[in-house]
């Protein structure tokens, strides 16, 4: 309540624009970050399960675009998060779109942006996680497509970044699925994706035999692939041994904005939050039902309540994540969700 009523209000209306108050927000984190430890017990960790191969000290992690570039990871785990998506993160350092290219929607408990993958590049992000040396929870890493390479040179870039980032991350999330990067949403086509994750399959089977690690490989899609498209990517994830899915990333659709939102929805970019949390559940819930839920889903979209991630977990998600929920609803949201899951 402190957060919602003090420190957010603040945030909202002291902070500058909506990205000026992340950014310092960020920077104020990694500052103190070694110093939110000592919260950890106050937020506490739900269930620790695994997952695809991986040992997670919860179930609710932060979801990519929050902290891109990993500048804030030591205060992650002090606020209850059981484990961390950075990125999403391309080959090449870009700028992304134009400012401003964030926006509230406080109506609506919402936020679009067209961020379009602002981020340090690929090796950048390697290099901050090698300085930062082990993690108490799981890293893992979102990848998408540089703007600057060809939607056809497009394997290539993923792979350039699977390679710099493959010895630090604890799995990998392929983006395919942001709407803010020209032709991106192209490649969860069936055939294009098919032969995205072959080559990546590929790059990352060879990386793992010259190592010990085998991070592995997930798939983020949009909630606005119909439902037989949703069981095409499923086809191919099951033809090249992905090992889960993420469902789902933000929507160009405005169903469900108040009425003192809309003209501010009329913004190009994605929309999260609470408009996408009815979308988000029912992705969920047919993934699931039509791979009889021997496909771990990580579910994310509009999760703003506790009752929201315990209908995710009941649908089938094995892990969830928080993006929009935190900002409007700040760390006691993470702290309720695990005291729900114990």
């Amino acid at each position: 309540m402190v957060y919602q009523h003090v420190l957010r209000r603040a945030l909202f209306r002291f902070g500058g624009e909506p990205e000026v108050a992340h950014e310092r927000t960020l920077a104020a984190l990694g500052r103190v970050g070694a110093l939110t430890r000592v919260a950890r017990p106050f937020y506490g960790r739900g269930r620790p399960v695994e997952v695809f191969g991986v040992r997670f000290p919860g179930r609710v992690g932060l979801a990519a675009g929050v902290d891109k570039n990993g500048v804030a990871l030591r205060a992650w785990p002090g606020l209850g998060f059981g484990f961390v998506e950075v990125g999403t993160v391309t080959a090449v350092a870009q700028p992304g779109n134009p400012r401003p290219r964030l926006y509230r929607l406080p109506a609506s408990e919402a936020v679009i942006n067209r961020m379009g993958f602002n981020n340090e590049g690929a090796a950048a992000l390697a290099e901050r996680l090698r300085r930062l040396g082990r993690s108490p929870v799981p890293i893992g890493v979102s990848i998408g497509k540089s703007k600057v390479t060809p939607v056809e040179d497009a394997v290539d870039d993923y792979r350039a970044s699977l390679r710099v980032l493959f010895p630090y991350a604890d799995y990998f999330a392929i983006n395919v699925s942001s709407p803010n990067t020209p032709g991106l949403r192209g490649l969860q086509d069936r055939d294009v994706l098919a032969g995205l994750l072959a080559s990546l399959r590929t790059e990352a089977d060879e990386l793992a035999a010259a190592s010990d690690r085998r991070p592995p490989l997930l798939v983020k899609i949009a909630p606005d692939l119909t439902l037989d498209a949703v069981d095409e990517v499923l086809t191919v994830c099951a033809d090249h041994g992905v090992a889960g899915l993420i469902a789902t990333n933000t929507t160009l659709s405005r169903d469900g904005l108040a009425a003192g939102d809309r003209t501010t929805g009329e913004q190009p970019g994605g929309l999260s939050g609470r408009p996408l949390t009815a979308r988000a559940l029912e992705v969920v819930t047919h993934v699931t039902t039509q791979t009889n839920g021997r496909l771990p889903v990580i579910g994310v979209g509009g999760l703003h309540t506790p009752d929201d991630a315990a209908r995710m977990f009941d649908a089938g998600a094995s892990l969830v994540q928080l993006y929009t929920g935190f900002i409007y609803r700040g760390p006691a949201l993470v702290r309720r969700i695990n005291r729900l899951d114990r």
